[in-house]
């Protein structure tokens, strides 16, 4: 049986938050540790060891810290965006199909397995996830607080640095805001977890740019976090 549910319907009950990810076995877990090239692995390769007297316990000098380099791209204007609905499929553990409101002219991406969609905005250097069809049984501050756990593991020459991780304890809504340096510029990163009347996960929604984006980038997040929807249906046998 279809399950709907409408984004008002959330708004109404008061709950406004964005969901984490995953199987079966739970959801939010390492979504931007694997999918997120600069976060799966692009780190510079780390020293050999340096060799050491016979007896003694060898030792890896860590890796030079990152010459930051500042990207002076024009800032995005959020009065300048306009936004319209997007829809898009979302299949993991059951069908979703996803209505919410993005940037207008952003470019669609999915990968394989379709888990999450993508819009890119032209310069490509700005974009906005959305992850569905998942099972929705646990609450944001779980799967915010999972993130965190995965987001330790990242090597330390991503430069990754937690900004805020914020629950809402009314709407149940979590938001987190973190930096990191993919290669020579910083990146700011918004993830928000969307909750149903239940408190329960519906969505992880991230936002990605750069550091003057910052309040275009919470704009961004808020049109597609009040506006999404995910009709569920069960997956078509292969």
């Amino acid at each position: 049986m279809k399950r709907t549910m409408s984004r008002r319907a959330l708004l109404g009950a008061g709950l406004l938050t964005l969901a984490g990810v995953g199987g079966a076995g739970g959801y939010g877990v390492g979504l931007f540790l694997t999918e997120e090239p600069s976060l799966a692995g692009t780190a510079a390769p780390l020293p050999m060891a340096a060799t050491s007297e016979p007896g003694t316990t060898p030792t890896t000098p860590a890796p030079p810290p990152k010459q930051i380099v500042p990207d002076d791209t024009k800032a995005l204007d959020k009065d300048d965006l306009e936004y319209r609905i997007r829809e898009f499929t979302a299949t993991s553990v059951v069908r979703s199909d996803v209505r919410l409101k993005v940037p207008r002219d952003w470019s669609f991406t999915q990968p394989d397995p379709p888990k999450i969609g993508r819009y890119t905005d032209p310069t490509s250097k700005r974009w906005i996830r959305i992850e569905a069809g998942f099972t929705i049984r646990r609450p944001p501050a779980e799967s915010m607080a999972q993130r965190l756990t995965d987001l330790a593991t990242v090597p330390a020459a991503q430069m990754l640095s937690i900004k805020s991780s914020t629950v809402d304890p009314e709407t149940k809504e979590a938001t987190l805001v973190y930096t990191y340096v993919p290669e020579n510029s910083l990146r700011y990163v918004i993830i928000r977890w969307v909750a149903n009347h239940e408190g329960l996960c519906t969505f992880e929604i991230a936002v990605t740019g750069l550091p003057q984006d910052r309040e275009a980038m919470e704009d961004i997040l808020d049109h597609a976090a009040n506006s999404a929807t995910r009709d569920d249906s069960p997956l078509r046998p292969s």
